[in-house]
């Protein structure tokens, strides 16, 4: 395996009785990427990232995280070798404030959630990281508001930052700009954009802006199997992908 490979899938298979959700999929994400994974619904998106993540076993198949077999390992187990996610339904604290928040995530991460007699927000050290996180993802002006009051692009913008908190190596985001009003896309796009270089990054998203103004690469998935790979330019000009996903109005 070559060392800037940092997660690879080899023949990943999933089947639920007799559906055949992932169909021997193979797919590499290299040191720095940008690679999104797009296809139409019931394609096995999801279902992917369910295998990558630990959440749903392989019938089939491996999962390697820097050439680690991690296929039997827990989701938290993998989560602390670097492999973060985001979820197409927000999974956050309501009643926590994103600063309260993205401050049990840096303790977590530094092990001082541990620390339970020290009051939350009294390492200096941690404090700042959280600092930082809030103006990376804009939500300075939101740190001290209950997340459930957020707008919904507030709230995506920090479930992102959350994950980003965990400082992965590989950052898995499933679709993060959905249900997203057009007025507040922007941040989410610019955020996205915005991510450290040296984390890796596999995007799913049915948004085509945010896709093509991102991915670097582009692998699509059609009826739980790979159908192609390549550049958007390659991917936008493959009939094959137009046919079954873009469609022959998408002028790129």
């Amino acid at each position: 395996m070559s060392s800037d490979i940092v997660l690879e899938t080899r023949r990943l298979v999933k089947r639920f009785g007799g559906i055949t959700a992932t169909n021997e999929v193979s797919l590499t994400l290299r040191r720095g990427a940008r690679h999104a994974l797009i296809g139409p619904n019931g394609a096995g998106k999801t279902t992917l990232i369910n295998q990558l993540t630990g959440v749903t076993p392989p019938t089939e198949g491996q999962v390697l995280l820097g050439g680690r077999d991690i296929t039997g390992l827990a989701p938290h187990r993998r989560v602390a070798l670097g492999l973060a996610r985001t979820f197409q339904i927000n999974q956050l604290f309501g009643e926590l404030t994103p600063m309260q928040s993205l401050a049990l995530a840096v303790s977590s991460r530094r092990d001082a959630a541990r620390r339970w007699w020290k009051p939350m927000g009294s390492d200096r050290e941690i404090a700042t990281e959280v600092e930082a996180l809030l103006a990376q993802f804009r939500l300075e002006a939101h740190a001290d508001r209950l997340t459930r009051e957020l707008p919904y692009g507030k709230r995506r913008l920090l479930e992102i930052g959350l994950a980003v908190a965990l400082k992965p190596s590989v950052l898995l985001l499933d679709e993060p700009a959905a249900g997203v009003p057009a007025g507040e896309r922007q941040d989410i796009l610019d955020t996205v954009a915005a991510l450290p270089a040296d984390v890796s990054v596999l995007l799913i998203e049915h948004d085509m802006d945010l896709v093509f103004s991102f991915a670097r690469s582009m692998t699509v998935l059609v009826n739980g199997a790979v159908l192609t790979e390549g550049t958007p330019e390659a991917i936008a000009a493959d009939p094959r992908v137009r046919a079954v996903y873009l469609g022959e109005q998408h002028g790129r």
